[in-house]
C-alpha cells in the first residue's frame, strides 16, 4: 500500500484540503494506495511556491551547465529505483510488467538524459548584428512557472517531456498527476531530494478536473503543458486564450501504419505492426491503430499479422510473460466494446479478439483486429485508447497518402517499405508530427514531438522543446 498525504511543496510533504483519492489496480480492483486531493487553494500554495523559488531561490541564479547536473542527477535517482517504478506504474496502470522498464522507464530516462546532454551548449543568448547600426543581444529567459498536467498512461515519461525542458530553461514547476495514476509520480518526490534540486522548484499537487482548473486559471501560472484527450486540451487551449497564456498541447492520435507493397512480409514487419498498435494495451496516444495495406496483397500481410495479434498473451500486468494487461478502467472497457461492436455492424470483419476475454475480473479487453474497415468509418476515424487495430485496403502510394492523411489527427505514423528511399517520399507527404521507417518508434528522444490538426500545439522533445519554455528578449545595444 502506498500512501502519500498531503501535497508536495518547497520540498515537503504538507497537508492539503481536498478529500483522500483512492488508487485501484485496473487488474484486480484491489486499492494500491491512496493520494490526497488538492483543492484550489492548496494549488494556490504550490503555485506561489515555484514562484518564490524562479525568482528569489538558488535555481534563479542557475547556470545551464548546473541545470544540466540537476537534470541529470534526476535520472540517476530515478534510474536507481528502476524496479521499484516499474512495479508501481505496472499496478497502478496495468503495463505489462515485461514491457515497464523500457516503454515507461528507458523512454523516461531517454528524455532526461538527452535534454541534460543538450542544455550547456545551448544558446541562451547571442549578440547579433542590427540592420540599424550596431548591435542586439537577444537573449532566451525562462517563460516562469509551469503547470504540467500529465496523463495516467505513461505517467513518468510524459512528465519528463515538460520537466526536463522546463528545468532546462530555468523553470519552475507545479505537476498534476492523473488522479488514476498518481503514485508513481509522487514517489518521484523522492528522486527530486536525492538530486539535490532546491526546494519549491518541483511541487506535485494530486487531484482531479477542479485540481487541474485550478492550476490552468492560476494567474500565478506563466505556461501551461497538457497531454491528454483532444476534448480537454480543447477547454485547456481556451482558458489559456483567455488569459493569454502560454500553452503547449499534447493531444489524441489516430496514427496510420502505410505498409507500401514492396514490402518483405517477415517477423520483423509482423512484430513491428503489432507492437506499434498494441504496446501498453493500446493505450498510447502516437500509437499506430490505422493498418494501411495494399489491396494487391492485403490478406497476404493480414493474417500473419492478426495470427500473431490472436496469440498475444493476456493476464496479469505484474507476471513476466504477460503481453496484454487491463486497459485503465470498466468506464475505457465499455466504450471500446462499443466502438468495436458498431464497427462490426457498420460492416467491419473481426479477425482477432473482438471479446471479452474469460477468467478476469478486472478491466480487461481482448488485442482486436477488425478487417475490411473504411476510413469513413467511425471505428477508423475516433480514438479508442485500447488494443484495437483498423485494416484498412488501399490501391496505390497515392491512395495510401490520402488515407493516411483523410484524419483529424496528425500525432505519428510509420512506413514500411523495402525500399527506405521511397518510404521516405512517402512519409514526406504525411500531415503528421513524426513518421518512422520501417520501425514503430514514434519519436526519438533529441528530436521534435507533437501533432499536426486536432493532435496539438507545439512541441516536447530536442532543442525545439526547450525553445517551448523560453521568452525571447532583444536588447538593443
Amino acid at each position: 500500500m502506498y500512501e502519500y498525504e498531503g501535497m508536495y511543496v518547497s520540498g515537503k510533504w504538507s497537508p492539503t484540503s481536498g478529500p483522500e483519492i483512492e488508487v485501484r489496480s485496473p487488474a484486480s480492483g484491489e486499492v494500491l494506495g491512496r493520494v490526497s486531493e488538492a483543492t484550489a487553494s492548496d494549488v494556490g500554495v504550490a503555485v506561489e511556491a515555484a514562484r518564490a523559488a524562479l525568482e528569489h531561490g538558488p535555481w534563479s541564479r542557475s547556470t545551464p551547465t548546473e541545470r544540466a547536473a540537476a537534470i541529470g542527477a534526476l535520472a540517476d535517482a530515478i534510474e536507481s529505483r528502476t524496479k521499484v517504478f516499474a512495479d508501481v506504474i505496472s499496478a497502478e496502470v496495468g503495463s505489462p510488467r515485461k514491457w515497464t522498464p523500457f516503454g515507461q522507464l528507458a523512454t523516461t530516462l531517454g528524455v532526461y538524459r538527452s535534454c541534460a546532454a543538450i542544455v550547456p551548449d545551448y544558446e541562451f543568448e547571442a549578440k547579433r548584428p542590427s540592420v540599424m547600426g550596431g548591435e542586439v543581444l537577444v537573449r532566451r529567459v525562462p517563460v516562469g512557472v509551469v503547470g504540467a498536467i500529465v496523463p495516467w498512461n505513461a505517467p513518468l515519461f510524459t512528465a519528463a517531456l515538460k520537466m526536463a525542458p522546463a528545468l532546462a530553461a530555468g523553470c519552475t514547476i507545479v505537476l498534476k498527476p492523473s488522479p488514476d495514476a498518481p503514485l508513481g509520480l509522487s514517489m518521484l518526490s523522492e528522486c527530486i531530494e536525492e538530486a539535490g534540486i532546491p526546494p519549491g522548484v518541483i511541487n506535485i499537487v494530486s487531484g482531479g478536473v477542479d485540481t487541474g482548473v485550478a492550476l490552468v486559471s492560476h494567474p500565478g501560472v506563466d505556461k501551461v503543458s497538457f497531454t491528454g484527450s483532444t476534448g480537454a486540451g480543447k477547454q485547456i487551449g481556451a482558458a489559456c486564450a483567455q488569459d493569454v497564456r502560454r500553452v503547449t498541447l499534447e493531444l489524441g492520435g489516430k496514427s496510420a501504419a502505410v505498409v507500401l507493397d514492396d514490402v518483405v512480409v517477415d517477423s520483423k514487419l509482423i512484430k513491428g505492426l503489432v507492437t506499434g498498435v498494441m504496446a501498453n494495451n493500446g493505450q498510447i496516444c502516437a500509437a499506430q491503430t490505422r493498418i494501411l495495406l495494399p489491396r494487391s496483397r492485403y490478406d497476404e500481410i493480414l493474417e500473419p499479422f492478426a495470427a500473431a495479434v490472436t496469440a498475444m498473451r493476456i493476464g496479469d500486468p505484474a507476471e513476466r510473460d504477460t503481453e496484454v494487461g487491463p486497459v485503465i478502467n470498466v468506464a475505457s472497457r465499455d466504450r471500446i466494446e462499443t466502438a468495436v461492436a458498431a464497427a462490426i455492424e457498420a460492416g467491419a470483419r473481426v479477425v482477432a479478439g473482438g471479446n471479452r476475454p474469460e477468467g478476469f475480473n478486472g478491466s480487461y479487453v481482448s488485442p482486436t483486429v477488425l478487417a475490411d474497415v473504411d476510413n469513413d468509418m467511425a471505428v477508423a476515424r475516433d480514438e479508442l485508447f485500447g488494443p484495437v487495430a483498423v485494416v484498412i485496403a488501399y490501391d496505390d502510394d497515392d491512395d495510401a497518402v490520402a488515407v493516411a492523411n483523410d484524419s483529424e489527427y496528425g500525432l505519428a505514423g510509420a512506413v514500411w517499405s523495402a525500399d527506405p528511399a521511397r518510404a521516405t517520399r512517402v512519409a514526406t507527404r504525411m500531415q503528421t508530427g513524426s513518421v518512422s521507417i520501417n520501425s514503430p518508434a514514434p519519436l526519438d528522444f533529441g528530436s521534435p514531438f507533437g501533432g499536426f490538426k486536432k493532435s496539438g500545439i507545439g512541441r516536447e522533445g530536442g532543442p525545439e522543446g526547450i525553445a517551448a519554455y523560453l521568452e525571447s528578449q532583444s536588447i538593443i545595444l
